[in-house]
């Protein structure tokens, strides 16, 4: 079973669910709503989009991509960013950009009929939105109606039916899950406060099309005012885009690892008592899993011993774990209900080619 033919990118996927980004210089975001103790009902009372279902931002909200995006049972993905005029957000090179209160992040998921025909009879499934307000970020989901002209507040989370098919043929059913707010808390929790992952700038070095024009990211970040302290795109670090066969199988599989483990698996995260630590930047081998033996050995270990098991994935506990689908024992715990076939093929690589 494969997710998307070869050569076309989950990014590049996204990009067409965005419709080019077609700004619509009519519609604005509602400040005030942002910053509301209680969230609005229903997804158009935002502002963010001048066609909802089109996923057209208004003025201010800018489209972007990431390198490498997380796994969530194959949904496409669009994402968004909105900083309040006369603010920016602050330039970080490791973490995710400090927002100002008033900004939002706003990502939609969706799965189209046919893998093999991306572009085409996409169905919107959820919105997560995080708004930064006085006291901390805040997320909220908001489910699609069957329509498709709007989504509604699920604050208790949903599951949802999803039929497609894949990019071999493969017919597929399955029960998408619809996070409720605590489940939003168990990827999104660092320090006691729930936090952005993906907008960090390794993630975000890369070009996307604003209006048919292909620019990098940070810098069109910086030029729209929503962005400060960025230094150039070449000095900026950037992971690759893991489906990048031309990019070392090393960085490529430490990127996947970064963005689909390490907000629980980094030393200051909720899994830091693993002993496994999966973030980018760690340079310790054996942090990083290399002939590293687990805390404990329970039934997420496989009967393995080592995290990973250099030139054996067979034996190794990681792969074990990405393969599984089993509740305990799939990694990440959180976030799909499928296992992701070329992934794991990457990681089998990446383990077999250590020695």
């Amino acid at each position: 079973m494969r997710w998307l033919a070869e050569g076309f990118a989950a990014g590049a996927a996204a990009a067409l669910l965005c419709i080019a980004a077609a700004m619509s210089a009519d519609a604005a975001p509602a400040d005030d709503l942002i910053l509301a103790k209680s969230p609005p009902k229903s997804l158009s009372e935002f502002g963010f989009f001048g066609d909802l279902r089109g996923q057209a931002p208004a003025a201010g909200v800018v489209p972007f991509d990431l390198n490498t995006p997380l796994f969530s049972d194959g949904a496409m993905k669009t994402r968004f960013v909105y900083v309040p005029a006369g603010k920016q957000a602050i330039y970080d090179e490791v973490e995710a950009f400090a927002f100002p209160v008033g900004s939002a992040l706003i990502k939609t998921f969706a799965f189209p009929a046919d893998y093999r025909q991306p572009d085409q009879n996409l169905r919107l499934v959820e919105t997560r939105v995080l708004l930064r307000q006085q006291t901390g970020w805040q997320a909220w989901a908001y489910l699609w109606n069957d329509a498709q002209t709007d989504a509604v507040l699920k604050i208790a989370g949903a599951k949802v039916d999803i039929a497609t098919t894949t990019a071999d043929g493969t017919p597929l059913q399955f029960s998408y899950s619809v996070p409720n707010k605590n489940q939003c808390k168990g990827c999104h929790a660092l320090g006691g406060e729930i936090v952005p992952l993906g907008p960090k700038a390794r993630n975000l070095n890369r070009n996307h099309s604003y209006a048919g024009v292909e620019e990098n990211q940070l810098g069109h970040w910086a030029a729209a005012g929503v962005l400060v302290g960025a230094p150039e795109p070449a000095a900026a670090p950037a992971v690759p885009d893991w489906r990048d066969a031309a990019a070392s199988l090393d960085l490529r599989a430490r990127a996947w690892l970064d963005v689909n483990c390490a907000h629980c698996h980094r030393r200051e995260g909720p899994a830091s008592n693993s002993g496994l630590f999966l973030t980018w930047g760690e340079q310790d081998p054996v942090a990083y899993g290399i002939r590293k033996r687990p805390v404990a050995a329970g039934k997420g270990s496989g009967g393995r011993d080592f995290d990973i098991a250099p030139g054996e994935p067979e034996r190794s506990i990681l792969l074990y774990r990405v393969e599984s689908t089993e509740a305990g024992v799939m990694m990440p715990e959180l976030g799909r209900h499928l296992a992701d076939p070329d992934a794991v093929a990457l990681l089998s690589a990446w383990i077999s080619s250590l020695k």
